[in-house]
């Protein structure tokens, strides 16, 4: 059975994986910010985040790192998980290295094979979608914690209704002004298959770096239910004869 339209999946997972790290979707190169409630406090986290994020878009090249991808379709009762190697090179390529496979053909081949050619093949095909000035409205909501450390809290809403931006939740930390988790749902399906697509992206702060650490996905489809799909990444590394940045051989789940 087909469980989504192919070139929607792929556009949707993309998503999903990459956080929107790319190209920006111009709404003016000056574009100022809409922040509520706007304050010379806020508009710096901000203007600090952007910098940081910016700054470390090509440090995450020239390495590598395990994946364990858990997928679930909770109503056909089948579940599978795939355990690979994800290799990025310098130029940003990215491939896979398939250890084993254990669980329903199913979900094997409609959704974790899917979201594997996902990655490749949208490498050339779709456009990233910041979270900048540009694409949202910014609210800052407080300080809080997440592993001993302060982030702030900003909710996020996008000033279009457009494949690939979410509403929701962005946690940005206090001494590095680098992403540790961006949260929400999207506010527009790429898919009539699709009703809803919910995700959680964690990462781990090393060596000044926004490395990825986990993402949760909830899609509720509209032919089986809920697919919930998640992917635990570890064990980063430096490829050999690669340029990469100063990234520690390894990575602990938070």
């Amino acid at each position: 059975m087909k469980l989504f339209d192919s070139k929607a999946f792929i556009v949707l997972i993309f998503t999903v994986l990459l956080g929107g790290a790319g190209c920006v979707h111009k709404r003016g190169a000056n574009a100022p910010w809409d922040i509520s409630p706007n304050s010379t406090f806020t508009h710096d986290v901000l203007r600090r985040y952007v910098a940081a994020t910016d700054q470390q878009k090509n440090r995450l090249r020239g390495v590598s790192m395990e994946i364990e991808i858990d997928a679930q379709l909770p109503r056909l009762k089948k579940s599978g998980s795939l355990h690979a190697l994800r290799k990025i090179s310098s130029l940003g390529r990215i491939t896979y290295e398939l250890f084993r496979f254990s669980g329903d053909n199913t979900v094997k081949k409609d959704v974790i094979a899917r979201y594997l050619k996902a990655e490749t093949e949208a490498q050339e095909t779709t456009e990233p979608l910041d979270i900048t000035p540009q694409n949202y409205k910014f609210k800052y909501k407080g300080l809080t914690s997440k592993n001993g450390q302060d982030v702030h809290v900003f909710d996020i809403k996008p000033f279009e209704k457009r494949v690939g931006l979410f509403r929701g939740q962005i946690w940005i930390d206090s001494a590095t002004y680098l992403p540790v988790r961006e949260e929400g749902e999207f506010v527009k399906n790429p898919s009539v298959f699709l009703k809803s697509v919910r995700f959680v992206r964690d990462y781990n702060i090393q060596q000044g770096i926004a490395v990825p650490a986990r993402i949760q996905s909830i899609v509720d489809t509209r032919l089986v239910g809920k697919a919930e799909l998640t992917i635990n990444f570890s064990n980063f590394s430096k490829l050999p004869g690669e340029r990469a940045a100063n990234i520690p051989s390894s990575t602990h789940e938070p």
